[in-house]
């Protein structure tokens, strides 16, 4: 995904316009989304960091990592945060045939959906891998009642050749209410660029007069 922009052209959301990649609002409100987790070594850090600011974010899960730590799966929940579903195993959707894909979404809905029973949670967001998806499979996903969530503005910090001070400049200097949904990873890889930004993200919107909120469609 190293030829995206940190924000992302008006003319790629009008190419997919039955994805979700921001919304529009007169408030002063940022959605944080977390790819990849949950990890033990990154997650719990960044529910404690979001607590801070009484700030709320949407964790797109890879259900592998739900199956394997269960119990940072339910942290995030009783923190009040919105989950998604981030495949299996975090498959590349230009790489995979639609029924594979299809396949794979699948067995994560069944792991993240029995993590959420006894819960009034409905598992309906979706994200893909790499932002990967062929046409077929983003229709067939829809069908199956979830909203793929793109976004707006991505910090790039799994990429290690990216200065973690410029990670913060991506967020800080692209995000605002016309571009509000941003990408940041719970996970091994992004956490050196990601532990440095986004307290300093936090901080500087909050001060701005921002709110983070997540994601949810009831």
């Amino acid at each position: 995904m190293q030829f995206v922009p940190a924000k992302i052209p008006q003319f790629i959301k009008r190419i997919f316009p039955n994805y979700v990649w921001d919304f529009s609002s007169r408030d002063k409100v940022l959605y944080l989304t977390f790819d990849d987790g949950p990890t033990p070594e990154i997650t719990q850090w960044t529910l404690n960091t979001l607590k801070q600011y009484n700030a709320k974010a949407t964790f797109f899960c890879i259900g592998n990592n739900v199956a394997k730590h269960p119990e940072i799966f339910h942290a995030i929940l009783n923190e009040g945060h919105s989950i998604g579903n981030h495949t299996q195993d975090h498959v590349k959707g230009w790489d995979t045939t639609t029924s594979k894909y299809l396949e794979n979404v699948a067995e994560a809905d069944t792991i993240i959906t029995k993590e959420l029973e006894n819960t009034k949670i409905k598992l309906n967001l979706f994200r893909p891998p790499f932002g990967q998806l062929k046409n077929k499979q983003g229709k067939a996903i829809i069908q199956l009642g979830y909203k793929i969530v793109m976004w707006s503005v991505v910090a790039f910090d799994w990429e290690q050749k990216v200065p973690k001070e410029q990670c913060l400049k991506n967020v800080i200097n692209k995000a605002s209410i016309k571009n509000n949904i941003i990408v940041f990873h719970d996970s091994v890889k992004a956490s050196r660029n990601m532990m440095y930004a986004l307290p300093k993200v936090l901080e500087h919107f909050s001060k701005k007069g921002y709110t983070f909120k997540a994601i949810s469609f009831k």
